[in-house]
C-alpha cells in the first residue's frame, strides 16, 4: 500500500543513487551542452552553416562578426513546425512515437549604424536574435517477458515467497522548452574586416518521467512503476559570451573564427523520492528540491566561405568542443556524473556545409552538418533477448551522432522577403533503462524492483522540421 507524505526542502543529497542515471546525463548533454541551433529559414535551409557568411541576426549563433557584414536594418519572424518521431526497437518488437509542435521558432533584428568618420571603419551594427525549441520527446519500448527479476514477498500468512517480475514495457518522456536570446556589436573595418561580440542568455523548462510495466507470476498482476526521484522538473537560467572574426583573403574568399564560452547554468530541481518505512513496510514519497550549478564544454568555431560572385555563395563551419561537461559538485551525486564525464565523454565535434545561389530575386538554399556522438563506447551488464545478463560493449550510447540535411527557397520583394526551409533531423542511439542500484529501483504502490541489469534497446529518432520566415529591410 502507497502512504504519501509531503516534504519540500532544499538538499544536496544524492541524486544519483546509482552509477548512471541516464534521463539526466542524456538532458545535459543535449539540452544544457548544446544551444537552440533554429535561426531563420535561410540559415536552417543551409543547416546553420553561415560562420564566414553572416549577414543578419542568426550570425549570432555562429560568429558575432556576422553582425557587421550588414549594410542595412533587418528584421525577421519565423514560425517553426517540427515532426519528432521516436522508433525504440528491442527484440525485433518497435514501438513508435510522434509528436508535433508548432512554436515561434525565432524571431531577430539588426540595427546598421553607418559611420562618417575617415578611420575606415564602415559600420557598427547592433543585433538581437531568440530562439526557441520544445524539448518535448517521448520514447517507448516494448516488453519482453524472457527477461526477468527475481523478487522476495511474504504472503498474507507470513510465509516466505520467491516471485519473479517480468519486464513488459519501458518509457521516457519528457515536456518543455529551450530558448537562447542573443545580443551582440559587429563591426566592418574596409569591407574586408570584421569583428563582433555576443551575450547569450539561455533558459531551459523540463519535466521528466520514467516508467516501467512489470508482471508478477504469482498472481498474474500487471502495474505501472515510477522509477526512484521521478517525476522531476528543472528550471534552469544560463549566460554564455562570444567573440569572433571574419576577413576577406580575396574577393571570393572569407575565412572567420569564433569562440563561445562554456555556458554557466544555475538549475532548480524538484523530484519525488520513494522509501519503505522500517516501522510498518509501507512505501511512501517525499517531494526534495534542489539547486545545481552545470558548467557546459566551451566550443570553437572556424569558417570558409567561397563568394565568386553576387549570385552564389558556398560556407563550410567546424566545431569542436574544447572543454567537458561538469557539475560543481556539492555532494557524492556530482562527483559521480563527473566521474562518468570525464571518463567516457569525447569533444565533441561538428561540420556544416551551406549554399545558396540567386536567380533575380528567387533564393534556392541547401546544407548538411553532422555531428558526432559525444560518448565513446563502454561495455556495461545488460540482458540478451532470451534474458540472460552479459557484459556487453554499446557504441553510441544514450546519444548518437547526428545527420541534419536542409533545403530551401526564399523571395527578395525587395523591401521585404519571404524564405520557407525544411530540414531533416536523423540520429541512432542505444537507450540503456531497467538497472538499478539498492533504493534506486522502480516503485508501485505495494513493492519495489531493483533489476542487477540494463535493458538496452535501439532508438531511431527522426525529425522533420518546416520553417517559414518573413523578413523587412530598412
Amino acid at each position: 500500500m502507497l502512504k504519501i507524505s509531503l516534504v519540500l526542502m532544499s538538499i544536496s543529497a544524492a541524486f544519483f543513487a546509482q552509477a548512471q542515471d541516464i534521463s539526466v546525463i542524456r538532458n545535459s548533454v543535449e539540452i544544457y551542452s548544446n544551444s537552440p541551433n533554429i535561426g531563420s529559414a535561410k540559415f536552417n535551409a543551409m543547416a546553420g552553416s553561415n560562420g564566414a557568411l553572416g549577414g543578419d541576426a542568426s550570425s549570432l549563433l555562429t560568429n558575432p562578426a556576422g553582425l557587421g557584414v550588414a549594410i542595412s536594418g533587418d528584421v525577421s519572424g519565423t514560425i517553426s513546425i517540427v515532426s519528432n518521431k521516436n522508433t525504440s526497437t528491442l527484440g525485433g518488437s518497435a514501438v513508435k512515437y510522434t509528436v508535433n509542435n508548432t512554436d515561434l521558432g525565432n524571431a531577430g533584428g539588426v540595427i546598421a549604424i553607418p559611420l562618417l568618420s575617415q578611420t575606415g571603419w564602415k559600420f557598427v551594427n547592433i543585433g538581437v536574435n531568440y530562439s526557441n525549441q520544445a524539448l518535448e520527446n517521448y520514447v517507448e519500448t516494448a516488453g519482453n517477458s524472457k527477461i526477468s527479476v527475481p523478487k522476495k514477498l511474504v504472503d498474507k500468512d507470513g510465509n516466505d515467497v520467491n516471485a519473479n517480475m517480468s519486464y513488459l514495457g519501458h518509457n521516457y518522456d519528457r515536456y518543455g522548452n529551450q530558448s537562447k536570446m542573443n545580443i551582440g556589436v559587429g563591426a566592418n573595418y574596409e569591407n574586408r574586416f570584421y569583428i563582433g561580440a555576443g551575450l547569450n542568455f539561455h533558459y531551459a523548462s523540463i519535466d521528466q518521467n520514467e516508467t516501467a510495466l512489470f508482471g508478477l507470476d504469482v498472481n498474474n498482476s500487471v502495474d505501472s512503476y515510477s522509477k526512484q526521484f521521478t517525476p522531476y522538473s528543472e528550471r534552469s537560467n544560463g549566460f554564455s559570451a562570444s567573440l569572433g572574426v571574419i576577413g576577406k583573403v580575396s574577393n571570393q574568399l572569407r575565412l572567420g573564427a569564433s569562440i563561445e564560452t562554456p555556458t554557466w547554468w544555475t538549475i532548480d530541481r524538484t523530484f519525488k523520492e520513494y522509501y519503505t518505512d522500517k516501522n510498518d513496510g509501507y512505501i511512501y514519497y517525499q517531494f526534495f528540491g534542489e539547486d545545481r550549478t552545470f558548467r557546459s564544454p566551451m566550443k570553437a568555431t572556424v569558417s570558409a566561405a567561397f563568394v565568386p560572385s553576387k549570385n552564389f555563395a558556398l560556407n563550410v563551419d567546424y566545431t569542436l568542443g574544447l572543454t567537458k561537461p561538469k557539475y560543481k559538485v556539492q555532494g557524492d551525486s556530482e562527483s559521480v556524473i563527473n566521474s562518468f564525464y570525464s571518463d567516457l565523454y569525447k569533444n565533441s565535434s561538428e561540420v556544416k556545409v551551406g549554399a545558396e545561389y540567386r536567380i533575380q530575386g528567387f533564393r534556392l538554399r541547401g546544407g548538411y552538418s553532422y555531428a558526432s556522438s559525444p560518448f565513446d563506447a563502454f561495455a556495461i551488464n545488460a540482458y540478451n533477448n532470451s534474458g540472460a545478463i552479459a557484459n556487453t560493449n554499446y557504441s553510441d550510447m544514450i546519444l548518437g551522432a547526428r545527420n541534419t540535411v536542409g533545403v530551401g527557397i526564399g523571395y527578395d520583394f525587395g523591401q521585404f522577403y519571404l524564405d520557407a526551409a525544411y530540414q531533416n533531423i536523423s540520429s541512432s542511439y542505444k537507450n540503456p533503462f531497467l538497472y538499478a542500484d539498492s533504493g534506486a529501483g522502480y516503485y508501485s504502490g505495494d513493492f519495489d524492483v531493483e533489476s542487477p541489469a540494463s535493458v538496452v534497446s535501439e532508438v531511431k529518432n527522426n525529425r522533420n522540421n518546416f520553417f517559414v520566415t518573413l523578413g523587412w529591410k530598412f
